[in-house]
């Protein structure tokens, strides 16, 4: 495989990594009041934090692994892990997510370890988030309201700000509080006078809380809106693609699986690297060629994870639907990370969610430097047509490549054709769409023996030999 190669002297993924680390958050800097229940709207803050998690299926490994991962969503976005506590039940308590002295057990750490907020490992209706504050006196986010703020610290494309505060709307929607615990500001009639408004306007007038629903449901309309019109560019700019007839190789797999690093590998394209989870949301489209010539378009995607938000899924579907698109599906596992297995189960479950379980699927096992002997030597038994490489030393990417080029779709037709020497751009498509497989220059113009496409295929009819 072959690509234009520019490397300035920094890149854009650098400058945008540079500037992320300048805006990380302070530690114990908090504004928060001692009682949560006296502030009314909160920006998600994240400092000093105690993860809970409830284990209803599946081994204590599995847990495990879900509230490591959890851990690293919480230092993505800022904060500092100080406890974790797991409670074994069938469901999750209806009530406060986790069982009544479980809770009494939750406050007790919150308050030994000078914690400001508590995570939970899964989804919490309004009543659960709600009673857990009453009883623990400190910020308690769940497990969709982090994500989405990882998501919120992380967009920087205007569709990608949209996608996120769509997303963050329809979470909040449900949730919003009123001041306190019985009381309901009120807006008050319209008019003069000291009733405070005119005939049939006196009155209670509509609440504040009445004021925020309406004020976010108009939001999200024109969010919707927004985003159904960038929608339709995306796709006059795909189906300018599938009528040029570039193939579309599509990047996907499970955050931090290093899939930025492998676009960075196979095209030089310089988009922001990071040891951490979600660190690009906005995709990278970058146009490279395999080493027979056929030019194709590589494209980076939005990172998944297991039980990824379904606000997320939603208003990320424009950008998501990009993989279902693609000729092939380059599906990036990380192979040094405690259940590889798990990854690549979370991430056919959304492809299927977004309709691109059809496309055919090249399985590339990454890191593999940093994976012991025996989590490779299983992996290679679990998936033997799987491609195993490292991003960062380059081990198997010469192979990945080839694997590349041998799943692209390939041109159907064999033409010999005389090209007029004046019908210079006639040759440039050829390579660009087909392959050359012979040429000799004659009196007459280059004879070429040619494959491609139906469509080039009919345009070339007049040139035949």
């Amino acid at each position: 495989m072959r690509t234009e190669l520019f490397e300035p002297d920094v890149t854009t993924g650098e400058l945008e990594l540079e500037e992320r680390h300048s805006l990380r958050r302070v530690a114990g800097l908090s504004t928060e009041l001692t009682d949560i229940t006296e502030v009314e709207y909160r920006q998600l803050r994240l400092e000093r934090v105690v993860l809970v998690g409830v284990w209803t299926e599946g081994s204590v490994s599995d847990a495990e692994n879900s509230l490591t991962e959890l851990a690293a969503l919480a230092e993505t976005a800022g904060s500092q892990v100080l406890e974790g506590l797991i409670q074994r039940r069938s469901r999750p308590d209806s009530a406060t997510f986790i069982g009544r002295g479980k809770v009494d057990e939750l406050r007790d750490v919150v308050i030994s370890t000078g914690a400001d907020t508590v995570i939970c490992d899964g989804e919490l209706s309004p009543s659960q988030l709600r009673n857990l504050e009453q009883k623990t006196k400190v910020k308690v986010v769940d497990r969709t309201a982090l994500i989405l703020d990882i998501f919120a610290q992380h967009a920087k494309s205007k569709e990608g700000k949209a996608q996120v505060e769509l997303a963050q709307l329809q979470y909040l929607l449900p949730r919003l509080r009123g001041w306190g615990e019985s009381l309901s500001r009120q807006g008050g009639g319209a008019g003069g006078g000291s009733g405070g408004g005119g005939v049939g306007t006196r009155g209670p007038g509509e609440t504040k809380l009445e004021t925020d629903r309406r004020r976010i449901n108009h939001r999200i309309a024109k969010l919707r809106r927004e985003i159904k019109a960038m929608r339709t560019v995306r796709q006059t700019k795909r189906s300018r693609r599938s009528t040029s007839g570039v193939p579309a190789v599509a990047i996907a797999g499970y955050t931090n699986a290093g899939k930025s690093s492998l676009l960075n590998r196979l095209t030089s394209a310089g988009v922001l690297v990071e040891d951490a989870l979600f660190a690009t949301l906005d995709p990278t489209t970058r146009r490279t060629a395999a080493e027979d010539g056929r030019v194709f378009t590589l494209s980076d995607t939005v990172g998944f994870v297991r039980h990824l938000p379904h606000q997320i899924v939603e208003a990320f579907r424009s950008t998501l639907e990009e993989v279902s698109y693609a000729d092939l599906v380059v599906h990036v596992v990380d192979g040094a990370h405690p259940d590889p297995e798990g990854q690549v189960t979370a991430v056919r479950e959304v492809l299927g969610e977004v309709g691109a379980d059809r496309i055919p699927e090249l399985l590339v096992v990454n890191k593999v430097d940093a994976a012991d002997e025996e989590t490779m030597l299983r992996l290679k038994r679990t998936w033997p047509d799987a491609i195993f490489v490292s991003a960062r030393s380059g081990l198997g990417i010469a192979e990945l490549h080839a694997a590349i080029a041998q799943r692209l779709p390939r041109p159907a037709v064999d033409l010999r054709v005389i090209l007029p020497y004046d019908r210079g751009d006639l040759v440039a498509r050829i390579h660009r769409r087909g392959q050359v497989l012979d040429t000799r220059h004659t009196d007459e113009g280059s004879e070429l023996r040619v494959r491609v496409d139906e469509q080039l295929a009919a345009e070339l009819a007049p040139y035949r030999a």
